[in-house]
């Protein structure tokens, strides 16, 4: 809306207008008037002009329609009543859409006829263009304002609606485009570790040429010094390939997966009835079903609905909730002010545009599709859902990792050199050797300390993470695990409590209306014996906040079987059921999956099934368009019912409501008498019948049955003088003439356990996650289910509240509850955030499960969110971190496995990494140091072999190690548990030991010990030759050592079930022999006899029973021997650091041996993380994060303090 003066009359035209209404060039409001803006107009001479760069949106050549996307788009970006006004409206929106806001578009439509010309539906003398008249806008060179993914779809779609498709687009969005496998391999060899093993590659290539090209060799000796410089290229180019591969397999996967979740259905009205279609199928003239939850996918313009209310914050910003105004009426109040009328004191206020991306809070109705796909305001963001793949606290801590072993190699390599150029040049004055001679020697060391770099450096680290990760999210799938944010894979393995709804997770959501017992005469099932045996003398009534006393009744109602039940009722109090089911809800008829069926919430499908088939009830539509409805007031979960207003043929109103059966109950003071009687008929609801009803609740509750109460309020007008005033009704509004009620009966829904969710429940607890229930239902109900399927044991010390009661505790008073509570009943979404932030504050990694749209704020608190893939909404789904495409809890005890073996995949390649890293660089440096011409005892193409080995072979097998049962008899890793455990540490440093004592002793006291004569230059390359062979074999058997982390001794567990890690042995074990009959001079070898392999395999073999020996070592003995060393002085902090991680590097050794030998002990009352620094006292306050500068200056004070006879405490000053 823009305010400029008034210019005159309007422009004159020579056609007459097609409507009544004709367009200002401004029309300007009473400046009286204080409540609308000051000069409020509504301007058509700019409202649609083109903005820079987006001139092609406004060109359509042969447009069928009044509109381009351009237009439209012009309603939005920001939203303009403008706009609105100039395209006519909704009236001209359907005109100029060619299509019918009851009716929808037509299922038969393909190309279109004819075309709607712009004068037939935009204000007489409005121009097409906004400023530039109706000259067309000439589209700017590469202009991408509009660029829509081509139309590849017409196999599927046929001709169908193939105008609308060509002029407005398809509600795609351009895919995403996956790089080539050349750029990834280009990210791939960006790696500094990689460009650090280039720079060696081509030194040693360099130096090898020379060799084998300038140096002089004895006849029919081989030129081969090349090939180290070759092998060492060969290396990088397996490690760039196989990470390519890796990320293209699992981008596609990632892709493959993002398709599925993109593909939703959203309902709509096609030739006048409701359909389920892909959100790719909706078309601009569509009308779309509004439903509270749904995560808007198009732009449009609101028809009308009740109550409807959207969260526009991801898509506009604005925090508030916006209340939708229904597109004629306000069209209706800008074409008063465009006749030059006053504005509506609200006329701003009016907003009935739906934004893509926008979230429907609460309400239903219907809106007009303006703009689908690439033309719609938000559709790139939210329509796409991309997951990024990021880095994760995992990936992260492994490459400072990775860095400091990288600095650890790299000051290895440059002491060995520094050693071996010292010893070197000690030798020069005595050496014979010619200056050919010598440089050869010079670089042959240098040579020798580059290996040492090579051997160090971790290439493998990042594969074996993304291995692990690729790996487990495609198997994740197949468990109906959707991963959506890469980092809730690992960070699911250490989840220590799960906060589960009831309905739909723990049990099947398939609610059948199994009893009811209508007023206080006739009554069906529900006689079965509670399953809650624990005594409940109280219900707390959510009403009125009082407690009712539960007693045995004293007159039962007469129960018999549904279908004498049903045959007993006239058709009066039929028709008053039927109206209180049908007509009071929100669910309806439509097809799913080619089948006939009632679309909605289950509850309220049950009872609508239950009026179908027992009531004789009509098409869900037909009773509604035969009832008169006046006023709907939404389901509000903070008062737990529904109501709905209607008109009765005799002039009066009444109001149904629907929802909780003790609530209703409470405002009840009449009940249904006489359901077989032709005429309605009520009698008081007395002391005693109240007791013997909420004793019906009660027994209802225990069987596991969820209670919903029904009943109905006569009023001679509507609204009722309490309510004048308010068009629109809340709830809470709604609560003023909640009073007086008519009681018609309580129904008793039946919601049975999943069958797998008992077994479930015991691995959650024998995996030490401590699972919760939080449900809507009451108390009595969610622990009759909870105790039902394992989760509720009072015997234990668990507790069961409600909501209410929970909210109102202190947080002091939460610490001390939350650590016992095991069932939430009638919660609301704030008691459900309320419980993960005081788990989060315990210390406690939390998982939390939600479907509907008051879920996502729990969703997102937690540590890892599940939503529901079939039953949640999709705001929940958009706040999750995982989606269960099954809704069931069994899949995420699946995803619990699979994010143990994620962590344990890589903890088990770092400690066959470390190991190897440990022994090859101490061998290579003493052996170099000790010998005579300043070799190691493995050359640099054995130690490349090894490398490969150790990175990209053992990444491939250790990481795709599927979850073992056993996975799930451990207690969670702690948040701050460093990457390196005792327990590893244990393993490899004993394992290093074993290695280097059988490689020193083959090395230094082998030709004595086993009789090689070393004069014998051919049986010193068999000792040579017989050091590398059983130093692979080591690693060969250690790799088996690897695939466990903790103290158990079968090492084979699942070994048959993983054909990865069996085949790549073989590949090792095969390229080992291979190496050893034809390495020859590439690898300086010989071939070995029968006796030296046996040696070989014998010695690594030995590194089975030496693990186990390192196993049955108790942890408590280890940790005795391991010095209180804080990691903080080893990794250093970066900048960018998050505390976590920072406080993770910091955690002592001791802390993790502690830790380890009381895993049965109880997590519940963990501290949080941020509280280690003042667990570990003064000591460390006083010396973390201190520069050795400092170090030496308090070292120097307390020296100083000492020779004075005093002490003085040195400064605890920090960074």
């Amino acid at each position: 809306m823009t305010d400029v003066s008034p210019t005159g009359n309007e422009p004159s035209s020579s056609t007459p207008p097609p409507r009544s209404e004709d367009a200002p060039t401004t029309a300007q409001n009473g400046t009286s008037n204080g409540s609308a803006r000051a000069g409020f107009r509504v301007d058509v001479h700019d409202a649609l002009t083109p903005d820079p760069g987006t001139e092609d949106m406004f060109v359509v050549a042969n447009n069928k329609f009044a509109y381009a996307p351009g237009q439209l788009s012009k309603l939005f970006n920001p939203k303009s009543h403008d706009a609105y006004y100039a395209l006519g409206g909704l009236a001209g929106l359907e005109k100029g859409l060619r299509t019918n806001r009851e009716t929808g578009l037509s299922l038969d439509e393909t190309t279109l006829d004819g075309a709607v010309a712009w004068e037939d539906v935009a204000p007489n003398g409005t121009p097409k263009y906004g400023a530039n008249g109706d000259i067309e806008p000439v589209p700017k060179a590469g202009n991408i304002a509009s660029t829509a993914p081509e139309l590849a779809h017409d196999q599927h779609h046929g001709n169908a609606y193939a105008d609308r498709r060509r002029v407005f687009s398809e509600n795609r969005l351009p895919e995403k485009k996956s790089k080539t496998l050349l750029q990834l391999a280009w990210i791939t060899y960006n790696d500094k570790v990689l460009i650090l093993l280039t720079i060696a590659a081509v030194v040693s290539l360099a130096l090898g040429l020379y060799q084998s090209i300038g140096v002089k060799h004895e006849d029919g000796a081989p030129k081969v010094e090349w090939v180290e410089g070759v092998a060492i290229m060969a290396a990088i180019i397996i490690v760039v390939v196989v990470g390519t591969l890796n990320d293209w397999q699992m981008e596609r996967q990632f892709n493959r997966l993002n398709a599925k979740h993109n593909d939703r259905t959203v309902k709509v009205i096609r030739s006048g009835k409701s359909a389920e279609i892909s959100v790719f199928d909706v078309m601009v003239g569509d009308v779309m079903h509004l439903f509270a939850g749904d995560l808007v996918p198009v732009d449009g313009v609101f028809i009308e609905g009740h109550g409807v209310k959207c969260d526009e914050s991801s898509a506009t910003g604005e925090s508030d909730l916006l209340k939708k105004t229904a597109g004629d009426e306000v069209f209706a109040a800008l074409e008063e002010v465009a006749k030059g009328g006053k504005p509506r004191p609200d006329i701003e206020k009016l907003d009935p545009y739906i934004i893509s991306g926008s979230k429907i809070n609460e309400g239903t109705g219907t809106f007009l599709v303006t703009a689908v796909g690439v033309n719609s305001s938000y559709g790139r963001i939210t329509m796409a859902m991309h997951t990024e793949q990021e880095d994760t606290p995992l990936q992260k801590k492994l490459n400072n990792l990775a860095d400091w072993i990288a600095k650890f190699g790299g000051g290895a390599a440059l002491l060995l050199f520094i050693v071996l150029f010292i010893k070197f040049c000690v030798a020069l004055p005595g050496n014979p050797d010619t200056p050919d001679q010598k440089g050869q020697t010079f670089l042959r060391l240098f040579i020798t300390a580059v290996t040492v770099v090579v051997v160090a450096v971790p290439e493998g680290l990042p594969l074996a993470v993304t291995l692990a990760l690729a790996f487990a999210t495609t198997r994740m799938m197949r468990d109906n695990n959707l991963v959506r944010v890469l980092k809730a894979c690992e960070t699911m393995g250490n989840a220590t409590t799960i906060c589960s709804d009831k309905t739909g997770t723990l049990t099947q959501n398939k609610m059948t209306a199994v009893a009811m017992t209508l007023g206080k005469t006739t009554s069906f099932g529900g006689t079965d014996p509670p399953l809650d045996d624990e005594e409940a003398t109280t219900e707390k009534s959510s009403g009125d906040g009082s407690d009712n006393t539960i007693t045995n009744p004293t007159t039962p109602v007469p129960n018999v079987p549904v279908a004498e039940f049903a045959k007993s009722l006239s058709e009066t109090t039929k028709k008053l059921i039927i109206q209180a089911n049908a007509v009071n809800s929100t669910a309806f008829e439509g097809e799913v999956d080619g089948e006939q069926t009632f679309i909605g919430s289950k509850t309220e499908v049950a009872l609508l099934i239950f009026c179908r088939d027992y009531m004789g009830a009509a098409p869900v539509q037909e009773e509604r368009s035969n009832a008169n409805v006046v006023q709907v007031v939404p389901f509000d979960s903070a008062v737990k019912y529904m109501a709905t207003v209607v008109k009765l043929p005799n002039g009066k109103f009444r109001a149904y409501v629907k929802g909780a059966s003790e609530i209703l109950l409470a405002q009840c003071t009449k009940v249904l008498a006489e359901p077989a009687g032709d005429e309605l008929t009520t009698a008081e609801l007395t002391a005693e019948d109240n007791e013997m009803l909420l004793h019906t609740i009660t027994s209802y509750a225990g069987q596991t049955l969820r209670t919903i109460g029904s009943s109905y309020r006569d009023f001679d007008s509507w609204p009722p003088p309490e309510l004048a005033g308010h068009s629109e009704l809340t709830a809470a509004e709604f609560n003023k003439v909640h009073s007086d009620m008519t009681l018609i009966g309580i129904f008793g829904i039946k919601d049975p356990l999943r069958t797998t969710v008992k077994d479930a429940i015991k691995d959650c607890q024998r995996a030490g996650v401590y699972v919760r229930m939080v449900t809507g239902d009451n108390l009595l109900t969610g622990r009759a289910i909870a105790r039902e399927c394992g989760i509720y044991t009072p015997e234990t010390g668990g507790i069961a509240m409600e909501g209410p009661v929970f909210r109102r505790k202190s947080p002091e008073e939460l610490k001390q509850i939350v650590p016992h509570l095991q069932v939430l009943a009638r919660s609301s979404p704030e008691d459900k955030r309320i419980l993960v932030r005081t788990l989060k504050e315990l210390g406690e990694t939390v998982a939390v499960t939600g479907d509907g749209t008051n879920d996502a704020p729990a969703l997102k608190m937690a540590d890892i969110g599940f939503a529901m893939g079939i039953a949640g909404t999709e705001v929940a789904k958009e706040a999750a971190a995982i989606i269960l495409m099954d809704d069931n809890f069994a899949s995420i005890v699946k995803g619990i496995s699979w994010g143990r073996a994620v962590n344990d995949a890589v903890k088990k390649f770092l400690q066959f990494q470390l190991t190897v890293n440990v022994t090859a660089v101490v061998l290579t440096f003493v052996s170099a140091v000790a010998s005579d011409k300043e070799e190691s005892v493995l050359n640099a193409v054995q130690l490349l072999w090894v490398n490969l080995i150790m990175d990209t072979f053992a990444a491939l097998a250790l990481a795709t190690d599927p979850p073992t049962p056993s996975i799930l008899d451990r207690k969670p890793d702690r948040k701050s548990a460093p990457l390196i455990t005792l327990r590893m540490g244990k393993m490899i440093i004993g394992q290093a030991i074993l290695q280097l004592v059988i490689t020193f002793v083959l090395n230094f006291a082998g030709a004595s010990l086993l009789g090689y004569n070393m004069s014998n230059e051919d049986e010193a390359m068999h000792l040579r030759t017989l050091v590398f062979n059983t130093f692979v074999w080591l690693q060969i058997f250690n790799e088996l050592n690897n695939r466990r982390l903790d103290n158990r001794l079968n090492i084979f567990e699942g070994i048959t079930k993983n054909y990865f890690f069996i085949v790549i042995n073989l590949i090792m074990v095969g390229g080992q022999v291979l190496i050893i009959f034809v390495g020859r001079e590439a690898f300086k070898i010989l071939p070995l006899n029968g006796k030296e392999w046996g040696l070989s395999i014998g010695l690594g073999a030995l590194s089975l029973p030496w693990g186990a020996l390192i196993r049955l070592t108790p942890d408590a003995w280890v940790a005795k021997l391991v010095p209180d060393i804080s990691f903080a002085s080893i990794f250093k902090r970066k900048k960018k650091q998050t505390d976590d991680e920072a406080e993770a590097a910091a955690a002592p050794v001791k802390a993790v041996a502690e830790t380890e030998e009381s895993e049965d002990a109880d997590r519940s009352f963990e501290p949080p993380l941020r509280s280690w620094t003042s667990l570990r006292g003064e000591r460390a306050r006083t010396h973390i994060h201190r520069g050795f500068g400092e170090y030496m200056h308090d070292q120097k004070v307390k020296v100083k303090a000492k020779a004075k006879g005093g002490s003085i405490k040195a400064d605890a000053r920090t960074i």
